[in-house]
């Protein structure tokens, strides 16, 4: 079969030809027609991921959309060194999804990811009730747009953004929006007082995308400012580029703050698939769309490189 394979650990993936998957006892092979291209997938593709297989050579691609017995599914977490970015993949049975009617193959591959993303960390890691107030930091990027929305969906009274881009920010629909300002001053980023008012209102909840100085801002407004009010940081993403932070104990100590991580081994799988149903089922129901930048699998080379948004998807039939 044609499929992308990453040759060795940190190679990018090239098109060419891979012995194609044999159903074996529990697991299913599906004919893939979309697989998204997220920073997860090609992180796990290279064994950059602490999640990704070490198995080399491999086909890359975390989770797609395909067939399985005449009917459209979305599927994960492939059966190694199987990935979705091939005509055929193999697949636990048990981690399949239905596509509902009113979502399409490319959307369903684009949208699992960075919606479920949100969904998880709101639903099973911070216990999310409505009529809470949430915090979206890097939220100008496809997994934070649409967080805005989700948190929206489930229920939220009040929804912020933050990120460095005020015009991003701004056409996202939030209640409020908080531009970036890390100048330091007194030892403390402005990006902190910038939001006292926020945190002396009440924050239930913080999706933070970026992690680096502006997530240790965010922690140090909550000290600064939270009150006694509980606040739960739940890390998604390290989009900023910084993977640690120096975060003084003292946050903790003066503070009702909660940190919590949400991804791939700190929520369940149940919980990440029960996650992306109720994202297919919003995203059918409400007819959401999100605009990407389609390649056929020959091109996977030029795919590989292409930004990050829009999501670029690849398309096998």
């Amino acid at each position: 079969m044609k499929a992308a394979i990453v040759e060795q650990r940190g190679i990018e993936p090239i098109y060419g030809d891979f012995d194609a998957p044999k159903e074996s006892e529990g697991n299913v092979i599906v004919d893939v027609t979309a697989s998204a291209l997220s920073n997860l997938t090609k992180m796990r593709a290279m064994g950059r991921h602490y999640s990704a297989s070490q198995i080399f050579p491999n086909v890359a691609g975390t989770d797609g959309v395909g067939i399985v017995n005449g009917k459209r599914v979305y599927f994960l977490a492939t059966n190694a060194p199987y990935g979705t970015l091939a005509e055929k993949t193999l697949v636990n049975q048990k981690l399949i999804i239905p596509l509902p009617d009113g979502i399409d193959d490319v959307t369903a591959a684009a949208i699992a990811n960075p919606g479920m993303s949100s969904w998880a960390a709101l639903v099973s890691r911070a216990h999310f009730e409505a009529g809470q107030t949430v915090l979206i930091n890097g939220a100008t990027g496809t997994a934070g747009s649409l967080a805005v929305k989700i948190a929206y969906h489930l229920g939220a009274k009040k929804v912020i953004v933050t990120g460095r881009n005020a015009e991003k920010l701004s056409k996202l629909g939030a209640d409020k929006a908080i531009a970036f300002d890390m100048t330091v001053a007194d030892g403390t980023n402005q990006f902190t007082f910038d939001l006292a008012d926020t945190f002396e209102a009440g924050v239930d909840v913080v999706l933070d995308y970026l992690w680096g100085d502006s997530a240790l801002a965010i922690m140090t407004a909550v000290a600064k400012f939270g009150g006694h009010n509980v606040t739960r940081f739940v890390s998604i993403g390290a989009s900023a580029g910084q993977a640690d932070i120096a975060l003084p104990s003292a946050v903790l100590r003066s503070s009702a703050i909660e940190i919590l991580g949400s991804g791939v081994k700190s929520a369940t799988m149940s919980e990440l698939m029960s996650a992306i149903n109720g994202v297919f089922q919003w995203a059918a129901k409400e007819n959401i769309q999100m605009k990407t930048n389609n390649f056929s699998l020959s091109e996977i080379e030029k795919a590989w490189k292409a930004p990050l948004s829009p999501r670029a998807v690849v398309t096998v039939k």
